[in-house]
């Protein structure tokens, strides 16, 4: 990073983040390999979590996201996402009848 605080990046010289990208869409890392430093940095990802499904059923979901265009992992966070927010409009929906 460039010690003047008005720019991201002293390889770019750009101000904003789309100014980044259009620098990086017209340009190539190898041409400024030279230019650049090793850092050493940790990521803290959140962890995961495992579920198992029925094989069957995962060849469904395999299919479909083949479909799709997207992994079965992502169909089904999207799938489940869905119905929990669904769910939890039912029980607010419930809730707010049984105050009435």
């Amino acid at each position: 990073m460039s010690e003047n605080k008005e720019t991201l990046t002293s390889l770019s010289q750009a101000r904003t983040p789309e100014e980044i990208g259009d620098f990086w869409d017209s340009h190539s890392l190898a041409d400024h390999w030279d230019e650049t430093r090793e850092v050493v940095f940790e990521v803290q990802a959140q962890r995961r979590r495992r579920v198992t499904l029925d094989p069957e059923l995962y060849s469904q979901v395999e299919t479909e996201a083949r479909t799709r265009g997207i992994s079965a992992e992502t169909l089904v966070n999207l799938w489940l996402n869905e119905r929990l927010r669904s769910v939890g409009r039912q029980v607010e929906r419930a809730m707010n009848e049984g105050n009435q």
